[in-house]
């Protein structure tokens, strides 16, 4: 489950964030972020840890180097 949600966020990658504005407000981006979470966690937990730093991206949530937690 972990590689097809991967490869599902690397279509995004490739396939339609470069035909967005760049407005990445963390480093790494989210998607980026999640790949890692993913990897690291798991599919469920990274999914989890994903959607909290989406709720973060945002103008009130900070900007910066946001590693995914240890």
């Amino acid at each position: 489950m972990a590689s097809v949600a991967i490869k599902i966020i690397r279509l995004y990658q490739k396939g339609i964030s470069p035909y967005l504005p760049s407005t990445c407000r963390y480093e790494p981006t989210c998607s980026q972020y999640s790949i890692e979470a993913i990897k690291t966690f798991g599919t469920f937990k990274g999914f989890f840890l994903t959607v909290k730093r989406l709720l973060r991206c945002n103008p009130l949530g900070g900007k910066g180097y946001d590693p995914i937690p240890k």
